[in-house]
Parts: structure tokens; C-alpha cells; sequence
């Protein structure tokens, strides 16, 4: 029998379903992931209040790593799906993530991801101008993000460099998804959010997915959702970068 060195995270969340719903995303991202270069936990033990993984132990990323996870990322992107959406509702770091099945990319991301968002701001006053802003701008944005009807994929949805580890075989793992089914380019937008991958990421996952039009504007946008949910568990320090995604609106 192989014993695994094991890490284990417990439920700070308010939901009782929160780990078991991150258990759901890792095993869908890691079937999809087979074969791609890219590796995601075995999910050990879940229930209500822990969540058991192997333990990976991580090293600083090199350049390989990086091409690995650019080529990897574009083979999970490049697996089609029927619909938008997910199986199941899921979360967003500490927030519900509603996952309903869509034919619609703009529509399911206005409402889906920024109206929703929007009315999980506590402060009215807060949320009046957000809430005015999409309500003015909002089928503008809709049919901008349908433009170029992405096909749907499965994408990691929280892909940021501390959910990408780094391990000393070379190998690369993806942990704490909140996985759903959508454009692809929402994984190449959060990659941006808090200062770029190294440009070994970008040029492999280029090579086969070249950047769509409107990109600077697309990934903003799409980077909105992030700042909104920063904003909903953080606070104040993400309110500049909700204000600068609504101003976008209104120039799209």
C-alpha cells in the first residue's frame, strides 16, 4: 500500500458544503487535465469540515514549468462542452459561485457573475452606482462578450500564481478551482490580475490560442468579477479596481 504525505484544509467557511463542492471541481479538473502535461490532487477525504490531499511539495517555478502550464492550460481549453455553466453551484474563494447551465456566455457572465456579485455588497450606497452602471451598460456588455461566441470549456476559474504549484520532477499541479464551464480566456484574465506569469506561460498557451480581439478590454472586464469578489471578502482596497472595470463599461 502507498502511503501519501497528506495535507489537510479545514472548513472556515460559513457553508457546510464548501469543501465538498472544491472536491466536486478538483476531480472535474483533474479527469479533464489527463494527458495534458498539467496534474491536480487526488482528492484523499472529504466531508463537511476537512478536505484531504496529497501533500505536494512545491519548489520555485522555473521557465519549464511555466511552458508546461501554458501548453497544459491551452489542452484543457481546447476541450469543448455543449453548454456554460456547471453540474453544480460551487464557490469563489469564501463567496457562492451560482453555476446555472447557459447557451449564453454574455448573459450568463452579466448575470451570473457581476450582477450577482454586485448583490453581495452589504453597503447600499456601495452598491447603487455598480448596480445603475450595469444596469445602463448591461446589454451593451452582453452582446460585447458574445461578439465572438467563446466555446465553452472547462477552466479553473481562481487561476492565480498561489493556486499553481511547482513541484522538483518538473511536474505541475492546479489547487482550490472553482471550477464552471466558460470562456477560456477568464483563466488567462486572472493570470494578469495580480501582476503577469513569466512569459514562458504566455507563449505557450499562445501558440495554439492566439490573444481574441478586444483582449485589453475583454480581460478587464472579466477581471471585474475578481475585483468584486476581492471587494466582497477583502474590502475597501479592491474598491479602485471595481470603479476602473465599471468605468470600462461605459466605452465598450
Amino acid at each position: 500500500m502507498t502511503h501519501h504525505l497528506e495535507f489537510t484544509k479545514r472548513n472556515r467557511s460559513c457553508y457546510a458544503d464548501h469543501l465538498l463542492r472544491e472536491a466536486h471541481g478538483l476531480e472535474a479538473l483533474r479527469h479533464a487535465t489527463a494527458g495534458s502535461g498539467l496534474h491536480v490532487p487526488g482528492v484523499l477525504h472529504v466531508d463537511e469540515h476537512i478536505l484531504k490531499l496529497p501533500l505536494i511539495q512545491a519548489t520555485r517555478c522555473s521557465a519549464s514549468h511555466w511552458q508546461t502550464l501554458g501548453e497544459g492550460l491551452a489542452a484543457l481549453h481546447a476541450q469543448p462542452h455543449k453548454h456554460f455553466g456547471f453540474d453544480e453551484d460551487n464557490y469563489i474563494g469564501l463567496n457562492p459561485q451560482p453555476n446555472p447551465v447557459s447557451d449564453d456566455w454574455g448573459d450568463f457572465f452579466l448575470r451570473y457573475r457581476l450582477e450577482y456579485q454586485i448583490g453581495l455588497i452589504k453597503d447600499p450606497e456601495r452598491r447603487k452606482p455598480f448596480s445603475e452602471c450595469l444596469r445602463k451598460h448591461g446589454l451593451r456588455l452582453r452582446d460585447f462578450l458574445d461578439t465572438e461566441l467563446p466555446t465553452p470549456s472547462l477552466v479553473h476559474g481562481d487561476l492565480w500564481s498561489g493556486n499553481v504549484l511547482c513541484a522538483e520532477d518538473e511536474r505541475v499541479w492546479l489547487i482550490d478551482p472553482a471550477a464552471y464551464f466558460g470562456d477560456p480566456e477568464v483563466d488567462l484574465a486572472m493570470t494578469e490580475m495580480f501582476g503577469a506569469f513569466p512569459s514562458p506561460f504566455y507563449a505557450a498557451y499562445r501558440a495554439s490560442r492566439p490573444e481574441p480581439r478586444n483582449w485589453s478590454q475583454k480581460k478587464q472586464i472579466y477581471n471585474l468579477y475578481h475585483y468584486l469578489n476581492h471587494l466582497n471578502i477583502f474590502g475597501q482596497v479592491y474598491l479602485s479596481g471595481c470603479e476602473a472595470g465599471f468605468s470600462l463599461l461605459e466605452t465598450i
